[in-house]
């Protein structure tokens, strides 16, 4: 139903479209077109149903490193050379890789998604490799206006934006209920 290679401004207005062309479709008992995708392997009995590029970004929290602390050698007159932590610089630091490791969307990257009938499958551009996130364990689908979150039971949120994102996003909500 949807391929990639679609000129920007020309998608980004077709997307809003798409999508309320494709939920009228579903509502009336239309179906999903089956595409031909070359370079995915897919499971017996998966079809590919969408191939888009997008933007994608998981949400998740790291462990905090905090900085070495710093500070100064003082000559003091009667207790000669000492260290003197600098507490402000290190509490601004430390409050900073706090802040830093806290949960958050994370690895923005563009991104090559098929949209198959078991799941979303992503592969990131520097990454030779396909991520599966399987609508079985999709537990909630989140769409904004050019953004959609798939939320999973078992892994990270994952976020993707992009002008043909509300048509997967309508497109994932209609295999998940369909699932269920």
């Amino acid at each position: 139903m949807w391929r990639r290679g679609r000129r920007q401004g020309a998608a980004a207005h077709d997307g809003a479209q798409a999508a309320a062309a494709l939920t009228l479709h579903l509502q009336h008992g239309g179906a999903l077109a089956p595409i031909q995708v070359a370079d995915l392997p897919l499971s017996p009995g998966e079809v590919a149903l969408a191939d888009v590029t997008c933007s994608a970004a998981r949400y998740y929290g790291t462990e905090v490193v905090y900085p070495r602390p710093t500070g100064y050698f003082e000559n003091h007159p009667v207790f000669g050379q000492r260290w003197v932590p600098n507490r402000r610089l290190n509490a601004r630091r430390g409050h900073a890789a706090e802040a830093a490791a806290a949960p958050q969307w994370r690895d923005h990257t563009p991104a090559r998604l098929v949209l198959t009938s078991a799941g979303v499958r992503l592969r990131p551009v520097s990454s030779p490799d396909w991520l599966p996130f399987d609508h079985v364990l999709l537990t909630e689908v989140a769409m904004g206006h050019e953004d959609v979150v798939l939320k999973y039971t078992v892994c990270a949120p994952l976020h993707l934006a992009g002008p043909a994102v509300p048509w997967l996003g309508v497109a994932v909500e209609h295999l998940r209920q369909t699932m269920s």
